[in-house]
């Protein structure tokens, strides 16, 4: 099943979303060694997929990839 990204009309809003979970649920396990920004934008979002993907197993994987597609949408 294809996931659906909800439209929003502020995509910087979603990207801290998404970031902030990434750190509050995978933090520990993939993004040990990376420290949290107050005002994440696109590029500090798309800093932390790689980990996100190496490390957050499937879950992780996912989330990298909603992260990505938020980021290149803005663009």
């Amino acid at each position: 099943m294809v996931e659906v990204l909800a439209m929003i009309d502020d995509p910087t809003t979603e990207i801290r979303a998404l970031y902030d979970q990434a750190f509050r649920d995978f933090g520990s396990v993939a993004l040990w060694s990376m420290r949290p920004v107050k005002e994440p934008a696109a590029a500090d979002a798309l800093a932390i997929t790689q980990a996100l993907r190496t490390h957050g197993r499937m879950d992780g994987r996912r989330l990298a990839e909603r992260i990505e597609a938020v980021c290149r949408a803005g663009h």
